[in-house]
This record gives C-alpha cells, sequence and structure tokens, in this order.
C-alpha cells in the first residue's frame, strides 16, 4: 500500500530500499506470516486457508501443509493477487530496525494493523465532533436531527 503523502515525512529517507530489502533479500518474496508469494494469484477459502499452486497442496494462515477434510463449495474459492508490504511491527514508521519490519501480503497485514485501524477510526470520528462542536450551531444541529 502507498504512503500517503501526508505521512511521507514519518519514514526515513532510503524506505524503498529498506523495504526491497526485507520482502526480496531476507523473506524471498513471500509473506513472512502464511508464505503466499508476491506478486501472484492465489485461491482462497476465504478463512485464511489457500492453494499452493507450487507445492500442490492447501496451507493454513500460517503456512503450514494442512488437509482440507470438509468438502467447500467451489463457488466459495476466491482468487486473490498477492502484493507483499514492509509492515512495522510496533506501527513506528520511524523505527526501521530490521526486527521491527515483516514482509506481509495484504490479509496478514490488515490482521496485523487491526487494532491500529479501530483506535484511528475512533480518533478520526471524536476528531470530527470536536470540530463540529466548536463551529457548528449547536441549535442548527438539534434541528437537522429533529428532521429525520
Amino acid at each position: 500500500m502507498p504512503i500517503r503523502p501526508e505521512n511521507r515525512w514519518l519514514y526515513p529517507i532510503d524506505w524503498p530500499q529498506i523495504s526491497v530489502a526485507v520482502r526480496f533479500q531476507r523473506a524471498g518474496g513471500k509473506c513472512e506470516q502464511c508464505g503466499r508469494p508476491h506478486l501472484t494469484r492465489v485461491a482462497h477459502l476465504g478463512d485464511g486457508r489457500w492453494w499452493d499452486a507450487d507445492a500442490k497442496c492447501w496451507r493454513s494462515d500460517r503456512g503450514r501443509r494442512i488437509a482440507v477434510k470438509e468438502s467447500f463449495v467451489l463457488a466459495a474459492v476466491q482468487i486473490t493477487y498477492v502484493v507483499l508490504a514492509c509492515a512495522h511491527l510496533d506501527h513506528d514508521p520511524g523505527n526501521s530496525h530490521p526486527a521491527n519490519l515483516k514482509a506481509l501480503c495484504q490479509r496478514c497485514h490488515l490482521i496485523h494493523d487491526a487494532e491500529e485501524h479501530r483506535w484511528q477510526r475512533w480518533w478520526n470520528l471524536y476528531r470530527l465532533r470536536a470540530i463540529r462542536d466548536l463551529f457548528e450551531d449547536p441549535r442548527v444541529t438539534r434541528e437537522r436531527i429533529s428532521r429525520r
């Protein structure tokens, strides 16, 4: 996922080189959490289980070989295009120590950042409400609510 322009200053100046080193030199072009390969289309069941076409087996959300015992509807199989990203484990873009970085596919990255995203949504709503309380006339707000 590209870095937003307003957040670019948080990252070190050599971030593109660091990201490439983590994703391709250290991780070998595969997610360090589940093992999905970079820039490939992967069939998956939506719950983390995915088909490894190279090894011709199903893998778990942790990249381990598994046997899919229960039958599944073929229509439930989804295809995802995998793109690796370099994730900060402590959510601090300024901390680019190799032990703090991990190459993750978009699924693993979203799961890792879920708590941070929840907090960010709450903070944005809180901030917008505070701005509204400062600058909007409360009588207009009450009238808008009573019309609904």
